[in-house]
């Protein structure tokens, strides 16, 4: 085994590796590049950390790798669900905690490679014990909103959990459904179930690598490079076949960026020449939140994502940890 690679393994027992790395950024980053880049040094398996690539026939639209890319290195939690079944956060970090085990016990290094930062703070830190979804009662709220909009309910929401609804805006549907869905079923507001002693234990990571910009602009232009390329890849023959198949367009797997915004043009909510520029503005939007959770974790070691030589600044931060 050469150097690197006995330098970022943490070793366990003969036969095992207990080391688990995390790899994370904004959208646009450059992570999938990135973790195929460590995944030609080291004997490692990448878990997937993204809400969006565990559906099926969502490629396009999540940046999802290429068959041939995940060929390079072992994939998990890749089109693991068909875009109208549920996937939560406390259901990911079960699997995660499954496959840490399963890739420990083949003497592989861990990579944890994504940017939706719930699922990291499920796997990392826990999540407090939350009611289950309920697929008739979100089809009943979906079809208020249908009829009434969603400023509409946040406002009921603000009559009824006015501590939830302060954190959320007006369109911000997915979290009001959920905060509007755990009171109706519960009568108890979403901060009732914070801090109740009932979180489940986490995963302390060896090592977590973000890649951030230094320039804002940098990533912004990359983020519209990537929609464009999204765009001229099929993205909206993408979505009309999703939307063919009469999935209800308040699913979760269709309200990731870039899904909703041409689902709303699809249905005449705007011109479909408005597709780019609300595309690139809803992924800069999502950008700017993953930068500010990401200030959070004060443990990253932070690459410049935007350097020339950002991939030899990580490989050899890999390479310097030791057991």
């Amino acid at each position: 085994m050469s150097e690197s690679r006995d330098s970022f393994e943490r070793r366990g027992p003969p036969g095992t590796s207990r080391h688990i790395a995390v790899l994370t950024g904004p959208t646009g980053s450059g992570k999938t590049d990135v973790a195929l880049a460590l995944a030609r040094e080291f004997p490692l398996e990448i878990v997937s950390v993204d809400s969006a690539q565990v559906y099926r026939g969502l490629d396009i639209g999540t940046a999802k790798p290429t068959r041939e890319e995940r060929g390079r290195a072992p994939h998990h939690l890749i089109d693991i669900r068909e875009p109208d079944q549920p996937y939560s956060a406390a259901e990911f970090a079960a699997d995660a905690r499954r496959l840490i085990g399963e890739i420990a016990a083949r003497g592989r290094t861990v990579l944890l490679v994504g940017g939706t930062m719930l699922y990291f703070k499920a796997l990392f830190e826990g999540l407090d014990a939350m009611p289950p979804a309920d697929a008739q009662l979100r089809a009943a709220i979906d079809a208020e909103a249908a009829a009434r909009g969603w400023p509409a309910l946040h406002a009921q929401l603000a009559a009824v959990d006015p501590a939830a609804a302060a954190r959320l805006a007006p369109n911000d549907a997915q979290r009001i459904q959920r905060a509007l869905e755990v009171y109706r079923m519960t009568g108890q507001p979403l901060s009732a179930f914070h801090g109740t002693g009932s979180r489940s234990g986490g995963f302390t990571p060896d090592a977590v690598f973000s890649l951030e910009p230094q320039d804002r602009a940098w990533l912004h232009a990359r983020i519209a490079q990537r929609f464009d390329a999204m765009l001229a890849a099929g993205l909206v023959d993408e979505v009309r076949a999703l939307r063919a198949r009469g999935l209800s367009p308040g699913l979760p797997a269709l309200r990731s960026v870039g899904y909703r915004q041409a689902l709303e043009a699809l249905d005449g909510r705007f011109p479909l020449t408005e597709l780019r520029d609300r595309g690139i503005f809803a992924s800069r939007q999502l950008a700017k939140r993953q930068l500010t959770w990401l200030r959070s974790m004060h443990e990253r070691r932070v690459i410049a994502c935007d350097a020339p030589d950002a991939i030899e600044q990580l490989l050899t931060a890999a390479k310097a940890l030791r057991p």
